[in-house]
């Protein structure tokens, strides 16, 4: 099947944005993943005087993840689809988050400017065209030393996740995406996480770009080995 890329992708989003909640929320371990891979970033004393970047922030659920793990950050979530945008801006936020509508590999066109202390990109790297060069962009946009996490479906590479994986699509994920009328968006959920990295080997993406001390971190519970947190760092020394 041909993966949706830009704006036919966008597209995609906007028409499933007002029950994409609901269906995520079918799911129990959602959001906990999601604030378990926050977490992650390690930032202290709740992100006090730091700014962290959430691209690709959907709906908004990556940037409550954000805002319960860190609450005196100031955060901003870009996202392509305005209709996304639209049910995120629609919750309640501290004064402290901001959203912004751009795509991921246009942020400087939105006036959405470096430098960030963190990074959170959930569920977005497997649906770009060109994922190398928003880590590149990603990279450019932390302090040295700046921290990037990414909560991504990416197989482990064993067989048994792989079928796992194709056995929850098409027995749940697909009904239910079809059921809304969406059904190319839930098919394209399917296809690009079978088509995309292995986590080691993007786990090996993110030393390529440059970031170092990168970990590849599975998740709990029935997505061990469908879903990963990776983490990373941009070098202390680089003043790239």
């Amino acid at each position: 099947m041909p993966l949706l890329h830009d704006d036919a992708l966008a597209a995609a989003f906007d028409r499933g944005a007002d029950r994409y909640d609901r269906l995520v929320g079918l799911s129990p371990s959602y959001h906990a993943h999601l604030r378990r891979s926050a977490r992650r970033l390690g930032l202290p004393d709740g992100g006090a005087g730091h700014r962290v970047l959430d691209l690709g922030c959907g709906t908004g659920a990556s940037t409550a993840a954000l805002a319960a793990a860190f609450p005196a950050a100031e955060i901003t979530g870009v996202d392509a689809s305005a209709g996304m945008l639209r049910r995120a801006r629609s919750k309640p936020w501290s004064s402290r988050v901001r959203f912004v509508h751009s795509p991921a590999e246009a942020l400087h066109r939105a006036g959405v400017e470096g430098p960030f202390d963190a990074v959170f990109a959930a569920y977005l790297f497997r649906n770009l065209a060109d994922p190398d060069a928003t880590l590149a962009a990603v990279r450019g946009l932390l302090v040295p030393g700046g921290r990037l996490a990414v909560h991504e479906y990416a197989l482990s590479g064993r067989r048994a996740d792989r079928v796992l994986w194709s056995a929850v699509c098409r027995g749940v994920v697909l009904p239910l995406g079809t059921a809304t009328g969406n059904g190319d968006l839930y098919r394209h959920l399917w296809h690009s996480v079978a088509s995309f990295d292995a986590a080691p080997a993007f786990g090996e993406r993110l030393r390529r770009a440059g970031f170092t001390g990168v970990r590849v971190l599975p998740l709990p519970g029935w997505q061990t080995g469908i879903t990963h947190t990776f983490t990373g760092r941009r070098a202390t020394g680089d003043a790239r």
